[in-house]
């Protein structure tokens, strides 16, 4: 009888125990519960097991022309070790100070609550955000990716830096692997869907802890977008054809049919002119071919650092017979630019595409919009 108050002891003990997590790894097979299924997003992940806290994020596939490649970082809770077999990036807390190096990342950040978590940006004289322009002189600027100032990223005492890669894994892996510096791939920009970019914004909701509020904030932005776009679908008759962007050394690069840019003109009425480009990238075309379809076009957006038809004529002055240039129908981006030359379209739009389908919309069908612009504007004469 006088065992029983030990073995109680004991038990309570394990009870507690077991309350407060495993500091024991798991196997990674253990890890197969989806914490939250993508709707539009085919980029990444996050799965944990039946009985834990901590989490895995995986990115895949996370720039172009990246075939069957996925990076993972696990996000340890309540004392819980990475899995074994495991070879990914892991960071043992909630990362309060982040280092950013895109823009989207930011804007991301900041629709989350999280934008105070940012200690360290690339470029800053190009960023637009209202926080980090209040404290630059508290926030480091690492750089581009091809230099890198390090001194300045190890200054910062990171717990996490956000990458990106072009055509292949970023130049900064290598390096940030030597200095044990955890990082993870956000992968927004290769997605096609203008919801799939958005809904990156859950990733970095879990890695900020901050998931729920990022769900909440992607299922608002998903109800407006598809309203808007069924919307159109059902009143629009008569689409709008639409010609796409400037010359780039001589060169003039249409984007692809599937496209994040083509399925935004489609989903708000208009009709994307050049149709031959059904690859997952970029073609380019010769300033001929250009013309020709200028000449057919309705609209002409996206001109560049054209933001005038008198510049716009200067540039290419062959299109200034074309019916969409001769109506003035040629409209840009850059509606909300700063002196630096960041512009907030390449920010925000990522967590707006409701608003940028808006835009859209008042341009292709302006009897079904009220509201002003915010990212396009009607190239004026001067």
């Amino acid at each position: 009888m006088k065992k029983l108050p030990l073995l109680s002891t004991i038990l309570t003990i394990g009870l507690l125990t077991a309350a407060c997590g495993s500091n024991t790894s798991a196997d990674i097979s253990a890890y197969n519960v989806d914490v939250y299924s993508p709707r539009h997003a085919s980029g990444f992940s996050i799965v944990s097991a039946p009985e834990g806290s901590s989490t895995i994020i995986t990115a895949t596939n996370p720039w172009q022309g990246a075939d069957s490649v996925s990076t993972s970082l696990f996000i340890a809770r309540n004392g819980e070790k990475a899995p074994d077999g495991f070879n990914g990036q892991v960071i043992d807390h909630t990362p309060e100070r982040i280092v950013v190096m895109s823009g989207t990342y930011i804007a991301m950040l900041d629709a989350i609550d999280a934008v105070d978590r940012i200690a360290g940006v690339s470029g800053i004289g190009y960023i637009s955000n209202d926080y980090i322009t209040a404290h630059r002189d508290k926030i480091g600027d690492v750089g581009y990716e091809n230099n890198i100032d390090y001194e300045t990223l190890l200054s910062l005492n990171p717990d996490l830096v956000m990458l990106y890669g072009l055509y292949s894994a970023s130049p900064m892996e290598a390096r940030l692997k030597e200095l044990n510096i955890p990082y993870m791939y956000i992968g927004d920009y290769v997605e096609n869907s203008p919801l799939g970019k958005s809904e990156w914004v859950v990733a970095l909701g879990e890695v900020t802890g901050r998931r729920e509020k990022a769900v909440e904030l992607f299922d608002s932005i998903e109800s407006r977008y598809m309203s808007l776009k069924n919307r159109v679908a059902e009143e629009v008759i008569d689409a709008p054809t639409v010609m796409l962007n400037t010359p780039y050394s001589d060169t003039w690069y249409m984007p692809s049919t599937s496209s994040y840019v083509v399925q935004l003109i489609n989903d708000a009425g208009g009709d994307y002119i050049y149709k031959k480009n059904t690859g997952n990238a970029s073609g380019a075309i010769d300033l001929e071919e250009a013309y020709m379809l200028a000449s057919q076009a309705d609209m002409w957006l996206d001109t560049g650092t054209y933001n005038t038809l008198e510049a716009l004529a200067a540039a290419c002055p062959k299109f200034t017979d074309t019916r969409c240039f001769i109506n003035g129908d040629v409209y840009n981006n850059t509606r909300q630019t700063t002196s630096e030359g960041g512009n907030k379209f390449y920010e925000t739009a990522i967590i707006t595409p409701d608003l940028v389908l808006r835009d859209l919309v008042k341009i292709f069908h302006p009897e079904l919009v009220k509201e002003d612009f915010v990212y396009y504007k009607k190239l004026s004469d001067k």
